[in-house]
């Protein structure tokens, strides 16, 4: 079994038919993660502060609806892409990363897929990634799906002048 991440962006979509392409009729999950507000307002400057006529249950109600589409959406594109998909949402209490991998070790995955922001340079070392910080903890195959947006362009550098591409 696989574990497939989805959050619904364009590198999420990339990852699923990447995942497809390698393991067509595996069986899978297709994770999203979302997060309390509690969990959100505890990591934030604000604290558990209580925000004036915010009430959280519905905040909390309305993420979980919000992931339970996004899920049902990226098991959807799994299917189509070929997998035996099921879908799973996930409140996480920890990081983003670690809620991964709990999950990758809860459901016994035999690998993770995940796609790329693609964050290079300044940008990478100062925000990190989900990507990164799975496959520095993982203890299975990791597959990082690279942004479509980023791999177009890193196509293009390496071809020449002639049109041919480097080896």
């Amino acid at each position: 079994m696989i574990l497939i991440c989805y959050d619904g962006s364009a590198d999420a979509k990339a990852a699923i038919e990447r995942a497809g392409e390698l393991f067509g009729g595996e069986p899978a999950t297709v994770l999203t993660v979302w997060q309390p507000i509690a969990f959100v307002l505890a990591r934030s400057s604000a604290g558990l502060i209580p925000i004036a006529g915010v009430d959280m249950e519905d905040v909390d109600a309305a993420c979980r609806e919000e992931a339970e589409s996004l899920v049902a959406e990226g098991t959807e594109l799994a299917r189509a892409a070929g997998l035996d998909a099921h879908p799973l949402v996930r409140a996480q209490d920890t990081s983003t990363s670690e809620a991964i991998l709990n999950v990758a070790d809860e459901a016994r995955a035999s690998a993770i897929v995940i796609g790329s922001r693609g964050l290079t340079g300044l940008k990478s070392l100062l925000l990190g990634s989900v990507s990164h910080a799975v496959i520095q903890h993982a203890d299975r195959t990791v597959v990082v799906v690279p942004s479509p947006g980023v791999a177009s362009s890193r196509a293009g550098l390496r071809e020449t002048a002639g049109g041919r591409r480097h080896k």
